[in-house]
């Protein structure tokens, strides 16, 4: 079992910044791939970046790319993610998420495979 907290959403202006972080505990934190997905009002969850286990492989969603960074530190069992230049369109509630892997450099996109959820940190973006 791995329990999962969010934190570090809120109210940012248009261009603002945020950093969300997500700490692991329960099992070995390293065994995960980790990833992020969002939840707008109305609309599915989706995807919007993954770290592989060993943290040197990254992935971000296209709508993303150049303005989020997602990292992790194993030794703290913390995935991070940084907002940048943020839009009213990012405002979601930001879930992270962790995937049981055997490999060190796989990444996973589907929020089906992916094994335990966090309960999530609200992001909203006023224009």
């Amino acid at each position: 079992q791995v329990q999962l907290v969010e934190s570090g959403g809120g109210l940012v202006q248009t261009g603002g910044s945020l950093r969300l972080s997500c700490v692991a505990s329960g099992n070995t934190f390293s065994n995960y791939a980790m990833g992020w997905f969002r939840q707008a009002p109305g609309k599915e969850r989706e995807f919007v970046a993954v770290i592989s286990r060993s943290g040197t492989t990254t992935y971000h969603t296209n709508s993303v790319k150049g303005r989020f960074t997602i990292s992790r530190d194993n030794v703290k069992n913390t995935v991070y993610l940084q907002l940048s230049s943020l839009k009213p369109e990012d405002t979601a509630v930001y879930y992270c998420a962790a995937k049981n892997s055997h490999y060190l450099y796989s990444w996973y996109t589907s929020q089906y495979e992916y094994d335990y959820w966090g309960q999530g940190t609200q992001v909203t973006v006023s224009s």
